[in-house]
């Protein structure tokens, strides 16, 4: 009974409250996963100093790998989940989440051994240089011991969602995030444990956010989990991956980006009077507060997710095609918002982060002007790769993920430092949103324009 209830609510309630109760919490959780890392850097900001927060920026892109290969399958997961639902195959959704959480736990313990062991030479490849590095090593290898409760975290709380369990799902990450902000300043200057202690505080939150999913598993309302559910179907895992694709290109696509960022940074920032540090830990807090922004964006186009799927698999075209649009509405006016700020605001923003020198000051303002400057553009960027995701139309949604990241922005951190050098690098950022804006409207109203067709095909049918 309560499984019908929710399948004939997605497909019957205004999509404005399922948006709603479903982007709010997704909102709240994307946001706080980010927070991690920038809760971090503030009190690292003020206890340590800007080479403590350009260890958290060199470490940063190894913790988005792990990340990518959790999305890979907790997305591919919990879009198969709804699109299942939607076609009412209840044994095909169930042993969909059961091989989904199997992969996810493979990859938990295969990160934490591998990043382990690999940590120094992989802080060598995303630039770290000689000053960072032993700051660098010391919060990696406490960062790495969190990673299973964040990659099986990550899969459970997408699952809890799609569930219908938003609200619990954010509670989980709420406290999390509370008991990494309340520790931090209390390893770092109570404890005097300087990045060693940020890195704790926020295994700490994860791990209470992962015992809490782990907790709500029993009490899954779509159908009940037993064991025959799990197991590595590699048939079936592929059919997740592929649905997942888009995230995971994202996330990879990212620490590519961050690498190439961090290492055009310091050559190019060596032939300057900023020097090696300074730009590589001003990027890391541009990027990281970014991230706040893009976090909001992502968690909009999760929540509207299970609505899409679920409609797309149900072929109801018309309330489809309602829930992208007043989803991009929203996140074209947070981006706007966003955007504002970033160019109003910047040295506010960086005072944040701890007290630094003018010089550090400069270019950090300079950079939120500069990179973010077409930051409003993600608005629509963000959401229609997440459309294409939902509806089961993974290429497309790969296509969108992978050119803005790697077509557009790494050709791009190499060509314009040559005419521009230290700038050419804070000019990628805007060059690649207009880029990758226009490939993802020229796609999504082509995919509209499908839309209408099934949807008139429909219509005498239905007559």
């Amino acid at each position: 009974m309560e499984q019908e209830k929710q399948l004939n609510y997605l497909g019957t309630a205004p999509v404005s409250k399922l948006l709603a109760k479903f982007a709010v919490p997704g909102i709240i959780s994307m946001v706080v996963n980010s927070l991690y890392n920038i809760v971090d850097q503030i009190f690292i900001g003020q206890g340590v100093g800007y080479l403590g927060n350009a260890a958290t920026s060199i470490v940063f892109p190894i913790t988005v790998i792990t990340m990518a290969f959790s999305v890979l399958f907790a997305d591919g997961t919990t879009a198969y989940f709804s699109l299942k639902m939607g076609e009412k195959d209840i044994e095909g959704a169930r042993k969909g989440v059961g091989t989904g959480l199997s992969f996810l736990l493979f990859f938990a313990i295969f990160f934490l051994i591998f990043d382990s062991l690999a940590l120094k030479p992989l802080l060598g490849l995303f630039g770290c240089t000689e000053d960072v590095l032993p700051y660098a090593l010391e919060y990696g290898r406490w960062i790495v011991i969190g990673f299973p409760f964040v990659v099986m975290g990550i899969g459970l709380n997408g699952l809890s969602r799609a569930d219908g369990s938003p609200r619990y799902s954010m509670v989980a990450m709420l406290i999390g995030a509370a008991i990494n902000c309340v520790l931090d300043p209390v390893f770092i200057f109570v404890f005097k444990w300087g990045v060693r202690g940020a890195a704790l505080a926020t295994i700490a939150g994860q791990i209470f956010t992962f015992v809490m999913m782990i907790l709500y598993l029993p009490r899954f309302k779509s159908f009940k989990l037993t064991k025959d559910c799990f197991g590595l179907r590699l048939g079936l895992g592929r059919k997740l991956a592929s649905l997942g694709i888009s995230s995971f290109i994202t996330q990879v696509a990212s620490s590519i980006v961050i690498a190439v960022s961090n290492n055009q940074i310091v050559h190019y920032g060596a032939l300057t009077k900023f020097g090696t540090d300074i730009p590589l830990a001003a990027f890391g807090i541009v990027m990281k507060v970014n991230q706040i922004i893009i976090s909001v964006l992502v968690g909009f186009s999760i929540g509207a997710q299970p609505i899409l799927g679920f409609n797309y698999g149900a072929r109801q075209y018309d309330r489809v095609k309602k829930t992208y649009l007043t989803t991009i509405t929203a996140t074209i006016i947070v981006a706007v918002i966003g955007g504002i700020i970033f160019q109003l605001f910047p040295q506010a923003i960086v005072n944040i982060f701890g007290s630094e020198s003018d010089l550090y000051n400069e270019f950090a303002v300079k950079c939120f002007r500069t990179f973010l400057l077409l930051i409003p553009l993600a608005g629509l960027i963000i959401p229609t790769g997440g459309f294409f995701q939902a509806i089961g139309k993974p290429t497309k949604s790969a296509i969108l993920s992978l050119s803005r990241q790697i077509l557009f922005m790494v050709p791009c951190f190499f060509i314009l430092p040559l005419f521009f050098g230290l700038d050419g690098v804070l000019y990628t950022g805007p060059a690649c949103d207009a880029l990758a804006f226009t490939l993802s409207l020229i796609f999504v109203l082509f995919e509209i324009r499908n839309l209408n067709k099934l949807s008139q095909q429909q219509s005498p049918l239905q007559q």
